[in-house]
Order: structure tokens, then C-alpha cells, then sequence
């Protein structure tokens, strides 16, 4: 009797608990990784009772080839960079936004979020893509793109990757628009960028390397950049690149939600949640990148707003990676052969 009971108490709390654990909402999210605060993850989940299942991609690719193939019913928001935008608004891959359920967006600086695309993403960080070096090791110093292929340089530099970020730096050392669309321009870039090749002795974690001390050059991200002059504390003597010609990029990576997206009231709020300035200002301690949230930045820390990763002079001589079309396969082509050289 005892163990029939015992069942019977079992299969009831059973049947009492299911439906909420089958009630409960989820958020799929497909993003770089590590780049996103486990609080922030954890905070909204308690606040709003949902599940977020964070999947990562491996570069911009990855989320080209999801959103054209129809991720809606996968993912909820997919994160992307400005590049790709004006294609994939005109391709009808994106659900419009309705900006009156995303409150927090006003908290962004326009400057920074074009007014066509302000229908179809939300920032998230932007970045620096610049020229950092070790004034004690590095062989010469940096003031331009062309010094990083000079022979003094080989085995010295670390540097980020793709196509999108490593063509423009060869297109402006050469003179031409970053943003090329002609052919001709486009091979000399991959002809420049095979003599960077040779200078260079990794691709990806820049900073790791730098504060090793197996390179004393690279070519990376402003967040970066601020990692790996904490880790070197009082022993940094890395310095942002003087550059007094040649522009930087600035990159802005950007959360979307796919069409068809199965949770659309989910992702704007966490949208709104990640517009929160209290809520941006915390991510910005683990993700220390550049922000266009105004009051994100106003709220975070004096170390942050006043890092030596962001102390340089040329914020204004920048440029932005534009959608370049059908060259984008001409671009890949050659980034392929870089690869495979």
C-alpha cells in the first residue's frame, strides 16, 4: 500500500509539474562567442522566465549562409555585421522591426545606426579594427598600412581575420577605395596582402599572443586591444598605432531577427533588455569593445570610458565596410587563394 502510494504522489507532482517546465518560453540566438556577459544571459532569463540557447558562429559567413537560407525557424535573432545589411534587406531575409517595442533603442546614437537600416537591427558593440604595437619590441614604428608588410616586420605581427577586414587595409595602402568593386584593384589587394601574409604569424587571438610576447605588432579589434593591456597592467607598453593618413575601420556588429523568426516577441525584449544603459554598462566589464549606447557608455566605468585602448586621435578618419554587391564572390575568390597560400 505504502509503495503504491508512494507512486501515486509521484505520478501526481509529475503530471502538476510538467506543464511548467513545457511552458517554458525559449530565445535562440546564434552570435560569435564570448562576446556576451553570462550575468546578462542569466539576468534576463530570471527576469523573464525564458531560456536563451546561445549557438556561435565562426565568422560572418556563418550567419550570411543562415539568414539567406531561411534560419527563421531556427534562430530568434542572428547577429551579422553592417556590411551585409543593405543585401539582406533587399533580398527579404529580415523581419522589420517596430522600434515602439525596443523603448531602450533611443538610447543609441544614431550616428552610428544608419536610417535605413534602423528598420532591421540593433547595434550591439562596434569596433576599432586598428594597428597596435609593443614601443620596447617592436623593429620600427607603425604610421600607415604599407609598414606592415616592410621585411623588418616578418614574424611580428598577429592579426584578425576574413576577407572584409583584410582587403581594405590593402586596398588603402594601395590607394584605391576599401570598398572596391573593381576587379583589377581587388587582385593587387590579394597580391599586397600575400607579402603581409608572410609577416604574419597567426591569425585570431591577437591579444593572447601579444601578451605572451610572440608578436609585438597587430591588427585587431579595440576590445582586443583593452584585454590585453589589462593583462599587462603595469607592464603594458602597448601603444595604438599613430596613423596620420591612412583611415581605420570602424565596424558595428548588429543583432537581426530572421524572417520567420518562431519568437519575435521574445527578441524584442531581449533587444530592449540589451538597450538597458544599466544592463549594457555591466556587459561592457566582460566585452570591453566600443559602444553605441550613449547612456551605456555615460553609466559604465571611468577605467572604460578612459582606457588606452580608445585614447587615440583619429576617430574621425575612418570608414565603414559597405555591401560591395557581386564583388563580395570576387573578394571571396581571392581570399581563398590567400588561405590556401
Amino acid at each position: 500500500m505504502k509503495r503504491t502510494l508512494s507512486v501515486l504522489v509521484a505520478l501526481i507532482m509529475l503530471l502538476t509539474l510538467t506543464p511548467a517546465f513545457a511552458a517554458q518560453e525559449e530565445i535562440n540566438i546564434f552570435m560569435w562567442s564570448d562576446y556576451i556577459s553570462d550575468d546578462l544571459i542569466a539576468n534576463f532569463e530570471d527576469e523573464y522566465g525564458v531560456r536563451v540557447n546561445l549557438s556561435y558562429m565562426s565568422d560572418n559567413a556563418d550567419s550570411i549562409t543562415k539568414l539567406t537560407a531561411g534560419a527563421g525557424s531556427e534562430y530568434d535573432l542572428i547577429m551579422t555585421c553592417d556590411a551585409y545589411m543593405e543585401s539582406l534587406i533587399a533580398g527579404g531575409y529580415l523581419e522589420q522591426l517596430d522600434l515602439s517595442q525596443i523603448p531602450n533603442s533611443e538610447n543609441i546614437n544614431r550616428a552610428y545606426w544608419s536610417e535605413q537600416n534602423q528598420g532591421y537591427c540593433v547595434p550591439y558593440l562596434m569596433n576599432y579594427i586598428y594597428v597596435v604595437y609593443d614601443t620596447e619590441r617592436c623593429p620600427i614604428e607603425i604610421t600607415c598600412y604599407n609598414d606592415l608588410i616592410r621585411p623588418e616586420m616578418k614574424g611580428q605581427i598577429g592579426s584578425v581575420d576574413g576577407a572584409r577586414n583584410l582587403f581594405p587595409i590593402a586596398l588603402i595602402a594601395l590607394g584605391y577605395d576599401p570598398n572596391s568593386r573593381n576587379e583589377n584593384e581587388i587582385k593587387e589587394a590579394y597580391e599586397w596582402l600575400v607579402k603581409y601574409n608572410e609577416n604574419v604569424v597567426a591569425y585570431g587571438s591577437t591579444e593572447t599572443n601579444m601578451v605572451s610576447g610572440t608578436i609585438s605588432c597587430m591588427f585587431t579589434y579595440d576590445g582586443n586591444t583593452a584585454e590585453a593591456m589589462a593583462q599587462l597592467g603595469e607592464n603594458n607598453t602597448l601603444t595604438v598605432a599613430p596613423f596620420t593618413s591612412d583611415p581605420v575601420q570602424l565596424g558595428f556588429d548588429l543583432y537581426v531577427i530572421p524572417k520567420g523568426a518562431q519568437h519575435i516577441d521574445l527578441a524584442y525584449k531581449f533587444l530592449n533588455y540589451i538597450c538597458d544603459p544599466e544592463v549594457m554598462a555591466a556587459n561592457l566589464v566582460d566585452n570591453p569593445y566600443s559602444c553605441p549606447n550613449d547612456a551605456a557608455v555615460a553609466a559604465a566605468s571611468e577605467e572604460y570610458r578612459n582606457g588606452p585602448a580608445f585614447n587615440f586621435d583619429y576617430k574621425t578618419n575612418i570608414f565603414f565596410q559597405e555591401d560591395v554587391g557581386d564583388a563580395i564572390t570576387i573578394y571571396d575568390q581571392y581570399y581563398q587563394m590567400l588561405k590556401v597560400g
